[in-house]
């Protein structure tokens, strides 16, 4: 598995108010906050990470929570615009009496590809599918006094693509990325790795005459794929910048190390590794209790957390 992409590592996205962005995660969903952080780039931003027990890639979703006054955003072409989550055959049932005991958007459970899901919205307007998954998933999950294992969110299971044209963004994930179409239906193609079991499918939906997405409140903001460590990250680094897709050099993400830059169909990918994982600066039974800034920041500690909203 020498220099390759181990499918999804994290998918990031944009929301509103923090103390609702973390009931809705923590509470409704039932995933474990990981982390509380600040936005590198604005650190009067949170940056919160909710996955399972230790985060591992594939289940990690992570938001910056602007506030309630961010402008609202729109999918649409040329950004992520479906989050699917991996579930236990037979949970569907209990996820809808919980989104109506806690007046959650949603549809009426559907198939696909052979997979029955269930699509709901958070509440900034995010987009997701609980997907019952027709192959195995062995990964375990957080579990809450409420939500438990038979029943709980496993990690990801896909990203929906939405794009003009599919044919740069096809030819990427087949040729750089080692993923292969597995299955088409009407304009939604669906590509997967076999480098991983589970976060390894990528689906792309084309519309030709759809109008550019705004990346807001309510959206993915990017999507990040994983690799092992940082020899796989230059290897990576070196191929796409011979492509003239302008990634970035390796940027500290102090949990792990990434590159970024734009794929043909305009959605912003990451390629970030595994190490040094989300233990780096607190225990493993600590994991989200503190609010943990990186070495940058700590000097303006009493600053920064006098300006954040407190969480509760």
């Amino acid at each position: 598995m020498e220099h390759t992409i181990l499918g999804i590592h994290h998918i990031t996205a944009i929301a509103g108010d923090a103390q609702q962005n973390f009931d809705f995660y923590a509470k409704v969903l039932g995933l474990r906050l990981i982390k509380k952080t600040v936005n590198f780039d604005d650190p009067g931003t949170y940056h919160f990470y909710f996955g399972d027990e230790i985060g591992n890639a594939g289940t990690i979703l992570t938001f910056f929570p602007w506030g309630a006054g961010i402008q609202q955003g729109r999918r649409g072409s040329g950004m992520a615009t479906e989050i699917g989550y991996s579930v236990p055959a037979g949970s569907l049932d209990f996820w809808i009496k919980r989104f109506d005991a806690h007046n959650v958007a949603y549809h009426q459970p559907s198939e696909i590809f052979g997979e029955k899901y269930l699509t709901f919205f958070d509440p900034d307007g995010l987009k997701f599918e609980l997907i019952e998954s027709k192959t195995t998933d062995n990964r375990k999950a957080w579990e809450t006094h409420e939500i438990k294992a038979d029943v709980a969110v496993k990690g990801f299971h896909n990203i929906t693509l939405t794009l003009n044209n599919i044919e740069g963004t096809a030819n990427l994930l087949t040729t750089v990325f080692g993923y292969k179409l597995i299955a088409k239906t009407a304009n939604r193609y669906r590509y997967a790795t076999a480098a991983v079991e589970n976060a390894a499918i990528v689906d792309l939906v084309e519309l030709p005459q759809e109008k550019p997405g705004q990346v807001a409140n309510g959206t993915v903001h990017h999507v990040a794929f994983r690799v092992k460590n940082d020899e796989n990250l230059m290897h990576f680094h070196d191929i796409i910048n011979a492509l003239g897709l302008g990634i970035t050099s390796p940027i500290d993400r102090q949990y792990f190390h990434s590159l970024y830059f734009r794929e043909p169909g305009g959605v912003l990918f990451e390629i970030a590794t595994e190490n040094p994982g989300f233990t780096v600066d607190e225990t493993l039974e600590d994991l989200g209790k503190n609010l943990k800034l990186p070495k940058q920041y700590e000097s303006k500690r009493k600053e920064i957390e006098a300006h954040l909203a407190k969480i509760n």
